[in-house]
């Protein structure tokens, strides 16, 4: 601790001043001028809560939350990974029609307001995918069943399930974008020479790509995927506007419930910056290792 406290510099002490004064006027603010009362007290509760029928501690709206974002993140980034992948290999085909089709995707939500994007999939595709489905009917039959703990496990309240779908495939739809993109250009690092070289001894165009282009390319492209799984974990929050109850949907059924106001979102805040920041560590330590 004294060996880090010595590699600092006095503008870094000067900065961490100017942050403390910040958030201190942000306090002094919101305790005097608002006359705000704070009741952090009653925050634990809605983390974890004693349950005295049942003599067990439960989840509460916060933790509930938590864990709602934490699957709809790791769900979404498999779907926006596999999604991405493909579209990305589009971005480079030979085929004009294919590549204008994927561009085409790509520039339409490029310049489109997310919060616009996220309706327009919930309206059109997703909610329709699920009525097709008729996915309400069977989570609701799973949700009856006593032997669900392993459907809980995986997607939480079954009778919420629907609205877990919405929301995974909704984000699934927004990042896919993005992840084409850092793709796309993993592909098109690959030395020409390379191919050439692939081409000369035999391989088709798919075992070219497979063998030689996609296994180098995933290589480089791994950190700025990893930045993107953590950029997905913030813009889950656009999605409570479609009704998916994950931590920012949860944390606004507080606010409206306790007045808690400053309380529960520096809570959210707090937990946001937890998630992210540790899985930004440890993207980093796994960077350095490979």
């Amino acid at each position: 601790m004294l060996g880090f406290l010595r590699k600092l510099h006095w503008l870094d002490y000067l900065i961490l001043a100017v942050v403390i004064g910040f958030f201190g006027y942000i306090w002094y603010t919101i305790d005097g001028t608002l006359n705000y009362k704070w009741r952090w007290g009653q925050i634990p509760n809605y983390i974890l809560r004693w349950h005295t029928g049942r003599e067990e501690w439960f989840a509460n709206l916060l933790l509930q939350g938590l864990s709602a974002t934490i699957r709809i993140s790791i769900y979404a980034s498999i779907l926006a990974l596999i999604f991405g992948t493909i579209l990305g290999i589009a971005r480079c085909s030979a085929n004009l029609t294919i590549r204008m089709l994927a561009r085409t995707y790509l520039e339409f939500l490029r310049n489109i307001p997310p919060v616009v994007i996220v309706f327009i999939f919930f309206f059109f595709l997703s909610q329709q995918l699920i009525d097709a489905l008729n996915l309400e009917v069977w989570a609701r039959t799973i949700a009856r069943q006593e032997d669900k703990g392993v459907w809980e496990f995986f997607f939480g309240d079954m009778r919420r399930f629907p609205s877990l779908i919405s929301g995974v495939i909704v984000l699934a739809l927004f990042e896919s974008a993005f992840v084409g993109e850092i793709v796309r250009a993993g592909i098109q690092s690959i030395s020409k020479g390379q191919r050439e070289a692939a081409r000369s001894i035999g391989m088709s165009r798919l075992q070219e790509m497979r063998y030689i282009v996609l296994p180098q390319a995933m290589k480089k492209v791994v950190p700025p995927l990893a930045n993107q799984f953590i950029s997905l974990i913030k813009d889950s929050s656009i999605i409570s506007l479609i009704s998916v109850q994950e931590l920012t949907y949860k944390t606004v059924e507080l606010v409206a419930s306790t007045r808690l106001i400053f309380e529960a979102w520096i809570t959210t805040a707090a937990f946001y910056f937890v998630l992210c920041f540790g899985l930004s560590m440890l993207f980093r330590r796994l960077e350095r290792s490979s």
